[in-house]
């Protein structure tokens, strides 16, 4: 029969408890004995000193002699025991008393027995036995007396108590170190077997049967980390939205606290006059987080960028939001107008930005914006440790604007959960080895407990890049990376938009949106209308997808006059050469093909230059018949999953690029190469002659998967992660304690 570790800690408590029973048990019969044996004891000493006396005072008495009589009081007075020595004559008068004999002692109460009679006088706290002898006199009886203090009996009984408790003490002593060396030995071997369990089930081995055998326990710990390490929800199956990530966050994370960095802020204020309006960016990053934070509640952390943002904020530069109905909370970091050049447009979107995209935009890195980004990065990281109510908040880091961030937070808060997502591309090792800093990045991204990309392709990429330029470890089996003792998880998370989309809630049917944007718009009801929503951004592809257009034309012009391209563009960045120059080309170029393809009123391409919010995105995609997405190099691009979102009525058809990671989920779509003027012309005009049960066909598998790949599964795969991680360092910690002690 094998002892388990319970046993051993089931024996040291018996043992325990057997010995403070024996203590309680025997302590006050010890006492009741000892009072008892040295009561006799001084009874008996009583009777020996009569016996040695009775001669000497009976002829002390008989004589008359009173000076014999008390020298022979005085020496017995002498044993420490004997506390006074006196006679009572017949007459009850007290002779001779010795000097330490009570005042109040008199004979007029002496027992009338015979010899041997002892009785006890209490004096304050001193307990006195009185032992009464007779003695025969010419004149009568006589008796003589002697006192002992019963002081010494007290002194004694609670010694004897005292050693008896110190020897069962003694045995409870040793009965715990034995229990003790045994738990030990049971502890080291549990420990070990736990260690081990834990490695097989990262790495994916089952026990041998030789370690089986020698530990007996390994099964069933591999077993219950298994168990942990098992997804709560069948994700495959479940329906992902606001409910399903709230029920996660409380069986997975319960009490976690969810904290978002990020340089866009999901609600800007702009004062227009006397007015102040709320305006939601054109983010791809806003629209997939924006709905996890009113799943979730927390605090976004962002970069104030709104002309009434600091009108709008209490004193501790926090705002609720959404403002119709607050979810959560948005703090606001300021930056001054030097930070804001050095680490937004220069380092990360004049540096990181093209160097990620590899859009044949050449990348420019300067040491002061460098100094400005980690001064900014390091701001946030303090607001990280600011906002964090508890040791291990999950904090969400996003993009490219953060890559020291979560090294630093790491130093501020070692127990918080750091997810990373990088929401751009990553690039091969050789292009990444252009940045002057690739190091100082890569060991901030480093500092993240998970590292998230939109495709594997960009984490093989990390791992190459990490593999090349920073001293690690790097297990691809697991895909992880440790850096200085600290692991960090890298995985795909292919982000998505939040289903159903709430712009959807609001639209009219199809047809009515068809007829109002042709109307608004002055184009006839029945002319084909294909469009294109991004920011002016030059990998977006704009200029590609014009000559595109203008290809289509010059090949099949029979187009003209019955196809119109609407593309929607909102400013961005314009304080950088790249995108301000991008404007001004992409406006000279519509003016050159609705030159060259006009006639009269017909303009092929419609050039809108302004900011739309969300309803007015998705009434564009409900009444187009197809939306091109053109990138030149993309992580996801959202703009793909939106147009098939507001397609309710499964008619519509999405061109899109094959350097988009939204190509790799979409394959329903029409793939394009978009440096390809004329295979995009081609796949235009297939779009436009496409009949409607294809396109039913096409866009209903792209609807059901962005569906089911929603926004909610992308930060609930995210956050499922985090929680196995944190399960898993729990264990490991209790192990760690242990074995310290």
């Amino acid at each position: 029969m094998k002892l388990r570790l319970a046993d051993g800690v089931k024996f040291a408590a018996a043992g325990v408890i057997l010995v403070v029973a024996l203590i309680a048990g025997v302590a006050p019969f010890s006492k009741t004995f000892i009072e008892h044996w040295s009561r006799r004891d001084v009874e008996a000493r009583s009777r020996l000193v009569y016996n040695a006396i009775q001669g000497p005072v009976s002829h002390a008495l008989a004589t008359g002699d009173m000076d014999r009589l008390g020298s022979i009081f005085d020496g017995v007075a002498q044993d420490n025991r004997i506390l006074a020595v006196g006679l009572c004559d017949p007459s009850g008068r007290l002779l001779k008393p010795t000097k330490l004999m009570p005042p109040t002692f008199s004979c007029d109460n002496l027992p009338d027995e015979e010899a041997g009679n002892f009785s006890t006088l209490t004096r304050g706290r001193q307990n006195i036995l009185v032992g009464t002898f007779p003695l025969a006199e010419q004149s009568g009886k006589a008796h003589l007396i002697i006192l002992h203090d019963l002081s010494f009996i007290d002194v004694r009984s609670d010694t004897a108590q005292t050693f008896v408790a110190l020897t069962f003490a003694g045995f409870a002593v040793v009965i715990a170190g034995i229990a003790a060396i045994f738990v030990f030995f049971m502890l080291r071997g549990w420990m070990r077997s736990l260690q081990m369990a834990v490695e097989d089930v990262r790495s994916g081995r089952p026990l041998s049967p030789e370690r089986r055998e020698l530990t007996p326990i390994d099964a069933q710990i591999q077993t219950l980390l298994r168990e942990i390490g098992r997804v709560p929800f069948e994700t495959t199956q479940i329906d992902w939205n606001p409910d399903a990530l709230q029920r996660l966050l409380h069986d997975a994370l319960p009490g976690a606290e969810v904290l978002i960095v990020a340089n866009r802020e999901p609600y800007i204020h702009i004062r227009t006059g006397q007015k102040v309006t709320v305006q939601t960016p054109a983010s791809g990053l806003v629209s997939a987080l924006e709905p996890v934070m009113r799943a979730c509640g927390g605090t976004w952390i962002a970069h104030g960028s709104g002309n009434a943002d600091r009108e709008t904020v209490d004193r501790n530069d926090k705002i609720a939001v959404p403002p119709q109905d607050p979810a959560y909370t948005l703090r606001r970091i300021w930056l001054t107008d030097e930070e804001q050049d050095g680490y937004y447009y220069g380092l990360a979107n004049e540096g990181l930005w093209p160097l990620c995209h590899i859009a044949f935009v050449r990348p420019t890195f300067r040491e002061e914006d460098w100094h400005a980004y980690e001064i900014v990065n390091e701001r946030f990281a303090d607001a990280v440790a600011q906002e964090a109510r508890t040791e291990d908040p999950i904090v969400l880091v996003q993009d490219y604007h953060f890559a020291l961030a979560p090294r630093m937070i790491r130093e501020r808060l070692p127990r918080a959960t750091i997810i990373t997502f990088w929401h751009i591309p990553w690039p091969n090792a050789e292009t990444f080895g252009i940045c002057p800093w690739k190091e100082r990045i890569i060991e901030g991204l480093l500092g993240s407990t998970i590292l998230g990309f939109h495709t594997q392709f960009h984490c093989n990429n990390f791992f190459e890049t990490v593999d090349r330029y920073v001293e690690s470890r790097i297990d691809r089996e697991r895909a992880t990376v440790t850096l200085g003792g600290h692991e960090t998880m890298v995985r795909p998370y292919p982000i998505s938009i939040e289903w159903p989309p709430r712009a959807l809630a609001s639209q009219p049917p199809v047809e009515t949106c068809r007829a109002e944007v042709r109307r608004d718009l002055g184009l006839p009801p029945d002319i084909k209308l294909a469009v294109g929503i991004e920011r002016f951004d030059y990998t977006k592809g704009l200029l590609d997808r014009m000559k595109a257009v203008d290809a289509l034309l010059t090949s099949t012009p029979s187009w003209k006059g019955h196809f119109v391209f609407v593309q929607v563009a909102a400013p961005t960045r314009s304080k950088l050469f790249a995108y301000s120059n991008l404007q001004n080309e992409a406006e000279a170029l519509v003016e050159e093909i609705n030159q060259r393809h006009g006639e009269g009123d017909y303009k092929p391409i419609l050039l809108i230059v302004r900011h739309h919010e969300h309803d007015e995105v998705f009434k564009l995609f409900r009444a187009a018949d197809l939306c091109i997405v053109s990138s030149l190099h993309d992580g996801m691009n959202l703009v793909a999953k939106e147009f098939v979102a507001a397609r309710d009525d499964e008619q519509g058809v999405l061109v899109l690029s094959s350097f988009t990671g939204a190509s790799r989920e979409m394959s329903e779509a029409l793939i394009v190469n978009p440096y390809h003027a004329q295979e995009m012309a081609q796949a235009i005009e297939t779009a436009l002659s496409m009949p409607a049960q294809e396109q039913r066909e096409r866009i209903r598998v792209m609807r059901q998967q962005v569906q089911e790949r929603n926004v909610y599964r992308w930060a609930g795969r995210m956050l499922l992660d985090a929680a196995q991680v944190r399960q898993r360092q729990r264990i490991l910690d209790i192990g760690n304690r242990n074995r310290e002690q």
